[in-house]
């Protein structure tokens, strides 16, 4: 499998993930009256495939044990249903993400969910393995929640020109942060336990588990909206091929970061991967600042929370990071 051939690489993999990983929601907003539940089967499609052909490309570079099928077939069957699992999680997460960039977009979504999620995160690994600086951990967990709180005060100030907030956006912000703060023990068990998975391996399993929990997850949320009506799946054959493109381009770009990310990881180390992945909700929330012009309009106030926001998360992921050592 291929494998970065030096630190200088590794690192490029990893700020390349970032972007990814804060880019891939432009394609839902590039859409035209789609709705979120329907483009999501299209982005479910574009991970699961995109993983499929990075591990039988980049990951079967040479026939040996590392390779993504001769990898797949010697892990332990538990590994395999620890990365399910945490896809299916993260399914769950991603798509009260979608939803909450349909109704609150996303210079707010991002970091709110994915602030969370590091809060979640941080405290939830510290639990089950107690190391890293505790003071570093701890100040950064609370940068974390200044920023949330931040952003959060930012979007409520948009009330004052007249546009529409919804409290219950910030909501499901929270449950999908909280979510998506609960599915990397599984992931890195299935990395480091035993006969473990291999970046390319993990990123199709993990994958997979998301795209088949879907029928459930998206099914439900289908007949019982976060907004708006329910949604025939036959209205997804009604939707444009240029729709279907966004939806799977959205997938493909998310993950291209994921793979990226396990691959580089294993080079640069976890607090690198870690800290540079974390930067995500920063790339999207400038996304929606500067070309969705989400708080176009908006008062001073608001924007000094969101200089705030920005400050305050650039100084939790480097403490984070900075914590492992």
């Amino acid at each position: 499998m291929y494998v970065p051939s030096g630190f200088n690489v590794a690192l490029m993999m990893t700020i390349v993930s970032a972007i990814c990983w804060g880019s891939w929601a432009n394609t839902f907003k590039g859409t035209k009256n789609y709705r979120f539940e329907l483009f999501y089967w299209d982005y479910a499609v574009g991970i699961f495939l995109i993983s499929l052909l990075l591990a039988l490309t980049m990951g079967s570079l040479h026939n040996d044990a590392t390779s993504f099928l001769n990898n797949l077939q010697s892990a332990d069957k538990s590994n395999i249903l620890w990365a399910l699992i945490g896809g299916m999680i993260f399914n769950a997460a991603n798509l009260l993400l979608v939803a909450a960039i349909d109704m609150a977009g996303m210079s707010v979504a991002f970091p709110v969910g994915i602030g969370i999620a590091l809060v979640v995160g941080v405290v939830l690994s510290y639990a089950l393995q107690p190391k890293g600086n505790l003071l570093l951990l701890a100040l950064g967990v609370l940068f974390a929640i200044a920023a949330v709180i931040m952003d959060g005060k930012a979007y409520s100030e948009l009330s004052t020109s007249g546009r529409a907030v919804s409290r219950k956006s910030i909501i499901v912000c929270i449950i999908s942060g909280i979510l998506m703060g609960l599915f990397p023990p599984f992931v890195t068990r299935a990395l480091t336990t035993g006969a473990a998975l291999g970046p390319y391996s993990i990123a199709v399993v993990f994958t997979f588990g998301a795209l088949i929990s879907c029928f459930g997850v998206n099914v439900y949320f289908m007949k019982r909206p976060l907004v708006g009506e329910p949604v025939p799946f036959a209205d997804f054959f009604k939707a444009t091929p240029k729709d279907h493109i966004l939806g799977l381009l959205g997938g493909a770009i998310w993950g291209t970061g994921a793979v990226f990310n396990f691959v580089a990881a294993s080079f640069t180390g976890v607090a690198i991967s870690y800290a540079l992945g974390q930067s995500a909700p920063m790339v999207a929330a400038l996304w929606g600042l500067f070309v969705w012009k989400e708080f176009v309009g908006a008062s001073a106030k608001a924007h000094r929370f969101l200089g705030f926001m920005f400050l305050f998360y650039i100084l939790a992921i480097t403490l984070v990071a900075t914590s492992s050592g």
